[in-house]
């Protein structure tokens, strides 16, 4: 209410009583106040009922809320249920315009609000998050893969006459197929192994550039969060490569805003070299549904202009969601859940290898990937050859999430390229290897639940391989034990009978 009607109201209430909740009225107004001053994250969180307030006083300022609205156009901001309406906040025309996402909307100028305060939150983390020289960025509706792909079609005008894009391999489908889909060819450069790590083969980049031409290259595209025992690209070096042969690079940063190494080597990168655009994932740098990403950058009128290139309105939602969370956590919040994803780093990384140590395995030593971790299964492979993807179906089956098994040798074709070796980021890696990762939101729980099912999963493997040298049982799982069927390993029969895999239970 304004302050006529809390006047009006201490004719109804006692003053003193409409006074009190004046006040309180007032405190939830200055949060606001400040948010639309400042244009920045709050340092301390706000209440839900700060957050409903701000999103209701938005919502009223959308035509469909209007109480007069007289609707005669196609697109009307109608909503058949109000359960949809609800899960919205009721802001339902979405953001931006048919020729540009950025726009301010006419009959919404809550939801441009909205998309405008969240943009502008959004770069005040990424600053807070390590890259300080950061100058503009946008949250657009789509998840990594297809927004790395929208900066490549935003080169693509300004080389008109490229072909290639140069990519030191990393084994994730998106990255790739986002190359594929804006109609280039993926020049891959192997990775160097250094130790257990697999690293940026910087001179096998500079080959690839003299063997096509830097006319013909749109751009590198490099990675910074990535599966251990890949390591993040060396992007320095390459920002100052790009730099020299004045080509475009765009960093796949997928899950690196969790990272201040990740954000580090972006900072590092720009001050050197060239950094034109580095891409973030929502979901997994701010715990949000999937569907939305952010595309940052150093020079605005670039970041503006793949923002011009995203083709019609766009839905609000991630934008709705990224905001919500962030006035929730506020800036201390969202340090906090950083700083906590890095001390069960460390927790992770003793747990696993007290348990490789303990089975006769390793962890790999891999101090350039600050989120992800890999154990040996050397053992493992020696005890039989289907034990390490048995591995895998077990953590899967024992709800054992994130957990990654790379067996030697597999073969992948993504879009009619072969990649041998599939999954591991090189040909042929001397191990087979169990990957596990501490992303922000991981609690202490997590690694000693999973820790303690994985000791009993690979006891258990280990007592059926010294009973199959003496016997050779088959080996049963039953249909109500198994969630996905492709990730059974090839010879494993199903059973009906429960007793069959009573030591397989035992890992639950």
């Amino acid at each position: 209410m304004n302050s006529e009607n809390f006047s009006l109201s201490e004719k109804i209430v006692s003053t003193a009583y409409v006074r009190q909740g004046s006040q309180a009225r007032r405190g939830h107004e200055h949060l606001i106040r400040q948010l639309l001053e400042q244009g920045k994250c709050p340092e301390e969180g706000w209440s839900e009922s700060t957050v409903e307030l701000f999103l209701s006083e938005l919502a009223v300022m959308d035509s469909n809320n209007f109480l007069g609205n007289c609707g005669v156009g196609e697109r009307e901001g109608r909503v058949a249920s109000s359960l949809v309406a609800r899960r919205h906040y009721r802001l339902i025309h979405g953001i931006g315009r048919s020729g540009d996402i950025a726009a301010i909307q006419p009959k919404a100028a809550g939801s441009s609000l909205l998309n405008k305060l969240t943009n502008s939150v959004v770069l005040d983390i990424l600053k807070l998050s390590g890259v300080r020289s950061v100058a503009s960025c946008f949250v657009v509706p789509m998840a990594t893969g297809m927004s790395l792909t929208l900066c490549f079609l935003t080169l693509r005008h300004r080389r008109p006459k490229a072909r290639y894009i140069v990519w030191p391999r990393i084994d994730q489908k998106s990255c790739f197929k986002a190359m594929i889909t804006a109609g280039f060819e993926p020049a891959v450069v192997e990775n160097v192994l250094e130790g257990d790590e697999l690293r940026t083969d910087l001179e096998a980049v500079e080959r690839k550039i003299e063997e096509l031409g830097a006319e013909n290259i749109l751009c590198v595209h490099s990675t910074t969060s990535c599966f251990a025992p890949r390591v993040p690209d060396r992007l320095e070096e390459l920002a100052a490569v790009c730099a020299k042969h004045n080509i475009p690079h765009i960093v796949n940063n997928a899950y690196g805003v969790q990272s201040s190494k990740c954000m580090h080597l972006i900072q590092q990168g720009a001050r050197v070299g060239r950094i034109d655009a580095f891409v973030q994932s929502l979901d997994k740098n701010f715990m949000v549904p999937v569907g939305g990403a952010i595309i940052a950058g150093f020079d605005e009128s670039f970041i503006q202009e793949i923002s011009q290139m995203y083709p019609g309105r766009a839905s609000a939602s991630p934008s709705l969601d990224v905001l919500i969370t962030l006035l929730t956590l506020g800036a201390s919040g969202y340090k906090k859940l950083l700083s906590e994803r890095k001390e069960i780093y460390l927790f992770l990384a003793q747990e696993l290898k007290s348990l490789a140590s303990a089975h006769g395995e390793r962890l790999l030593h891999t101090p350039h990937n600050p989120i992800s971790l890999a154990m040996s299964l050397d053992g493992l492979q020696a005890e039989s050859d289907k034990a390490v993807t048995q591995l895998g179906s077990m953590l899967f089956t024992r709800q054992v999430s994130g957990a990654r098994v790379i067996p030697l040798g597999k073969e992948q074709t993504i879009s009619g390229h072969k990649f041998r070796g599939f999954m591991s980021h090189c040909e042929a890696y001397p191990c087979p290897y169990l990957n596990a990762a501490s992303a922000v939101g991981i609690a202490r729980e997590d690694v000693t639940l999973c820790i303690k099912r994985l000791d009993k999963c690979l006891k258990t493997l280990k007592k059926e391989g010294n009973a199959a040298k003496s016997s050779s049982p088959a080996v049963f799982i039953t249909n109500a034990d198994v969630t996905d069927y492709s990730l059974l390993c090839e010879g494993v029969s199903l059973c009906e009978d429960t007793r069959c895999i009573q030591m397989l239970l035992g890992c639950i």
